[in-house]
C-alpha cells in the first residue's frame, strides 16, 4: 500500500505539473502572472488528482485486468 501511496503522490506532482503548466500557457501565455496562476493551478489540480488515483486507479486496473484477460484467457 505504501508503494501505492508514493507512486499516487509522485505521478500526480508530474502529471499535474506538466498538464496544468501546459493548458495556462496556451490560453493565457506566458504573461507577468504565468507564475501566480500556474501555482495556484498546479495545487488544485493536485488536490484533485491525487485522491482520484487512490480512489478510481484500482476500479479502472480491474477493468483493463478484466478487458486483456478475457481476450487471452491462456497468458
Amino acid at each position: 500500500m505504501k508503494n501505492k501511496i508514493a507512486f499516487a503522490l509522485i505521478m500526480g506532482i508530474v502529471t499535474t505539473g506538466i498538464i496544468s503548466f501546459t493548458l495556462i500557457s496556451v490560453n493565457i501565455g506566458y504573461t507577468e502572472l504565468f507564475l501566480k496562476i500556474w501555482i495556484k493551478s498546479w495545487g488544485i489540480a493536485y488536490l484533485v488528482v491525487i485522491p482520484a488515483i487512490l480512489i478510481v486507479g484500482p476500479r479502472i486496473q480491474k477493468l483493463v485486468d478484466k478487458l486483456f484477460n478475457e481476450e487471452n484467457p491462456t497468458t
